[in-house]
């Protein structure tokens, strides 16, 4: 609008969509470095270097007086009581600027900032009573990967907020959809994580008939981010729950497991015929809450199943879900088929229930995409001899079906 020259640095890890609204409103943009502090540093070194203006991101008077307009608009369009307003925090512009007007026309609102477990400098600080610098921060919520909070948003902060409250990166995808399903919105990890700790915040206070408000402050996500936000958002709601089970390497068993697992949904299903008398299975399951879980948990030890919970283990939920399989010696005669189906609760049991007990499942891969159809992939151990048994199966099914025994990356990688 002024014709002012704008140079702005970002770290490299910056969604693509907001390096383009950037660029399209006439904007120079400098890509460097992985976090917020690695661009900012780069910044101080052009600014000295090109004799430029330095603006700063957060830590000044008149940019915490701008983000304090958002607390003005939210007192105006609510006149009402409103018990708490949630901000989430990076270098902490946002909240000292809310906090700043909130507290000065309406000092009985409360003012909770919002941090992600991995980058949760102004909690720190706040804790230690001085600027604290972690040593790196978590990228999931990118716009909130800040090190150390600023001079005067420390100050601000450290007077007037009534506490900060940390949410992890499960809390912060649920809270993604959540917006989604009430808005048809996707926001940004960082511009849902005022979401997910006013959810936080009520699961622990127990509030019912208050008003809080959570501000969302963006939604420049790339859409290849939505499919780890999608998968990470049933474990954020509490809604599913991930096993490992050890079974007995025997016809049948696997069956006996699908029917402790009932008319319960599942999201993953991972097994490979291993050697030995016993083989593990990952496996995930829709869950009402956590309780549910654990009901499920009790009864898979009813049955004298080994099982280990591992809901919260990152390691399982990042990596390991696609990871599990492999080859398998025991796995002679072994055919492999894929099915569709469709999609509804119990569908997978009763899919099993099909098949004659002496074919021995050595491999099983479901997955949940959110389709109307489950797409299963299934080894089998069934010797030449029963094939008229095994094509009056198929033939019986009435669900589309493909052989993949003869497929390439099948037998280089699990055959």
């Amino acid at each position: 609008k002024l014709g002012t020259k704008a140079l702005i640095v970002m770290p490299a890890s910056t969604p693509r969509l907001k390096v383009d609204a950037v660029r399209a409103r006439g904007g120079e943009v400098i890509l460097h470095g992985e976090s917020y502090d690695d661009a900012y540093s780069h910044a101080r070194q052009i600014e000295k270097e090109q004799n430029l203006t330095f603006i700063h991101p957060f830590d000044d008077p008149d940019v915490i007086a701008g983000q304090g307009t958002i607390a003005m608009e939210i007192l105006r369009q609510r006149q009402t009581d409103i018990h708490a307003i949630f901000c989430p925090i990076g270098g902490g512009g946002l909240a000292a600027g809310v906090a700043s007007y909130v507290k000065r026309v309406r000092p009985e609102i409360r003012i909770i900032g919002v941090e992600p477990k991995d980058s949760n400098c102004m909690q720190q600080s706040i804790q230690a009573q001085k600027r604290v610098r972690l040593s790196q921060v978590g990228l999931f919520a990118d716009g909130l990967a800040v090190k150390e909070p600023g001079q005067e948003t420390f100050r601000i902060c450290r007077e007037l907020l009534d506490e900060i409250i940390l949410v992890d990166t499960d809390d912060i995808c649920a809270a993604i959809k959540d917006v989604f399903q009430d808005s048809r919105s996707i926001l940004e990890p960082s511009g849902a994580a005022a979401v997910a700790g006013a959810k936080a915040y009520l699961e622990r206070e127990g509030l019912k008939n208050h008003t809080l408000v959570a501000i969302a402050c963006g939604a420049n996500v790339n859409f290849d981010r939505l499919r780890f936000v999608s998968e990470r958002a049933e474990l954020g709601e509490r809604r599913e729950a991930v096993f490992a089970v050890t079974v007995p390497e025997q016809p049948g068993s696997l069956k006996r497991f699908c029917d402790c697992l009932g008319k319960r949904s599942l999201t993953e299903f991972n097994y490979r015929m291993s050697a030995g008398s016993k083989a593990s299975i990952f496996v995930g399951t829709q869950i009402e809450n956590r309780k549910d879980a654990a009901t499920l948990f009790e009864r898979l030890r009813q049955e004298e199943f080994e099982v280990l919970d591992l809901t919260d283990d990152e390691l399982s939920k990042l990596h390991l879900r696609h990871m599990v399989g492999g080859h398998s010696p025991q796995a002679c005669n072994e055919r492999l088929y894929r099915f569709e189906f469709p999609e509804r609760p119990g569908a997978l049991t009763r899919f099993l229930s099909l098949m004659r007990p002496e074919w021995n499942i050595s491999l099983f891969h479901y997955r949940n995409h959110g389709a109307d159809y489950a797409r299963v992939l299934i080894g089998i151990q069934c010797p030449q001899s029963a094939e008229k048994e095994w094509q009056e199966f198929l033939s019986g099914l009435g669900f589309p079906y493909w052989n993949e025994s003869e497929n390439l990356a099948y037998k280089m990688f699990l055959g």
